[in-house]
């Protein structure tokens, strides 16, 4: 029966081995309800189709990183490079990028032995009673010198150190994705901005000629006057309505400051360094039509959802790290060096010392603490679970919303094209007949503030056309084909991958 007693431990050993392996649990697989096709995209196609727009296609040679040059304007190319050197957001994701990767660096380590040196001089005085002398004996003080390496190795039987780097190189993997959520929102935030100032300063030089349209008609209207044709009221709401017109060009020039401190910002400049040259927008700007593509493509574009994929990979790395804290742990560990009294002897053969030593160990009693343990992870990992599922759910939410606002503004602009054309003949009408004296003036001022109020719609909406585009892009993951490469130039401490 010895030898069936023998076995045991063995076998115990062995059954525990196996099951340490299965620690962490698979890679939860969330249920997702992925559509077909985005709802709103068809009725943008259609439109695409017609032609109702200007439409630049994206060149296919292009890196689909550099998603913005598909705009065609050198200037925003300058302004993107100007961003990814200069941004101190950038710099800080790419600084908790490289602190990911070092973290991994240094899990990995435990795989390897470790091995330490040592060297040193004590000096004590023992107890009589430690020295195993009677009382009222002299124990004199003693020097000692030691010179020694240390050596340590822990097994990983049960998965604690594998669990640990998986759980590190996933959040490395989240940290990379976060990044290029950074950069990505970076890149936008610049182009918008820029359509932004560039749309005020079109609003900006229509204002200008309402300015001078308004300064004529004051003109006309005191001559007209001193002529006795009209009375002193047309000639109070012609200098009313110059200084209206001058009010709000002041708060255009408010809004463009605004815009442009905003910009400066985004490139890592102040706002007292920086200056924009006014550049109007102009009607027939070159705007892409991106295609929303398919909606499953979607998980592997967008690097928000990367991002919480890769925290739960990293939160099912932890559920197994708990969990082989309750298998025993075996490591193995060597010390060898020199010890003596005299420095002199310090290295001489007699004075050599090692101890070579496995520790098996396992906890028996802890209060509860790796239950506990492995609680708090799976709760963390269902927790995880649940954020990425939000975050594809806000990624499809993101895209509906960006195609509806793309659409919105396609039926603004076919609507508002109409009302322009009507509303510059009925002001041509107007101001002719006010000058044969045929209309009022009230008709007249009438007119001109419909034809101000349509043309400063259509001139904001050849900026929402721009920034509504960039907004897709930025809710499709950057570029307009899966998978899309999101990173660009970036500073020299950036991550060198791009995104799947």
């Amino acid at each position: 029966m010895r030898p069936v007693f023998g076995l045991i431990p063995t076998t115990l050993l062995a059954a525990l081995v196996l099951a340490g392996c299965a620690t962490a649990p698979d890679v939860p697989k969330p249920e997702l309800n992925v559509p077909q096709a985005f709802k709103e995209a068809a009725d943008l196609q259609t439109a695409a189709e017609r032609g109702h727009w200007k439409a630049a296609q994206p060149a296919e040679g292009q890196d689909r990183g550099a998603w913005w040059q598909a705009f065609g304007d050198a200037k925003l190319n300058e302004l993107q490079q100007q961003a990814a050197q200069a941004s101190p957001t950038l710099a800080a994701a790419a600084a908790r990028v490289q602190a990911a990767r070092a973290a991994v660096r240094g899990s990995e380590a435990d795989r390897l032995p470790q091995l330490n040196a040592s060297a040193g001089v004590g000096r004590t005085k023992a107890a009589v009673v430690d020295a195993g002398v009677p009382f009222g004996t002299n124990v004199p003080p003693v020097t000692a010198w030691r010179a020694g390496l240390q050596a340590s190795y822990e097994v990983d039987l049960f998965g604690r150190v594998s669990n640990n780097i998986d759980a590190a190189r996933a959040d490395a993997q989240a940290a990379e994705a976060t990044y290029r959520s950074v950069l990505l929102a970076l890149q936008a935030d610049v182009a918008q901005t820029y359509f932004q100032l560039r749309a005020l300063d079109a609003q900006t030089e229509l204002l200008q000629r309402t300015v001078a349209l308004r300064e004529d008609t004051l003109k006309l209207t005191e001559k007209r006057f001193s002529a006795g044709d009209v009375s002193e009221l047309d000639t109070a709401r012609a200098r009313t309505e110059l200084a209206s017109t001058q009010a709000e060009m002041a708060a255009l020039r408010g809004q463009r400051a605004n815009a442009e401190h905003v910009l400066a910002l985004l490139l890592g400049q102040t706002p007292a360094s920086f200056s924009f040259a006014p550049s109007p927008l102009p009607t027939d700007a070159a705007v892409p039509y991106v295609p929303a593509g398919l909606p499953s493509a979607l998980l592997e574009r967008r690097p928000d959802v990367a991002a919480a994929q890769a925290q739960m990979m990293a939160a099912t790395a932890r559920v197994g790290l708990a969990r082989s804290a309750r298998f025993p742990a075996l490591a193995l560990t060597a010390n060898g060096g020199y010890a003596s009294y005299e420095l002199s002897d310090l290295f001489k053969w007699d004075a050599r010392s090692w101890l070579a030593s496995a520790l098996l160990s396992m906890p028996i009693i802890d209060g509860g603490r790796n239950r506990a343990n492995i609680s708090r992870a799976e709760a963390a990992l269902d927790e995880s679970v649940a954020n990425y599922r939000q975050a594809v759910l806000g990624a499809f939410g993101d895209v509906e919303d960006k195609l509806s606002n793309l659409s919105s503004v396609r039926d603004q602009t076919e609507a508002l094209d109409r009302a322009v054309v009507s509303a510059r003949r009925a002001a041509d009408l107007a101001d002719k007949r006010y000058r044969a004296g045929e209309d009022s003036y009230l008709t007249l001022i009438d007119t001109q503030r419909n034809l101000l109020a349509v043309e400063r719609q259509a001139v904001q909406l050849r900026g929402a056309w721009a920034t509504s585009t960039i907004g897709l892009i930025r809710s499709l993951g950057g570029g307009w084909n899966a998978p899309a490469q999101v990173a660009q130039a970036a500073p020299a401490n950036a991550p060198a991958t791009a995104p799947n």
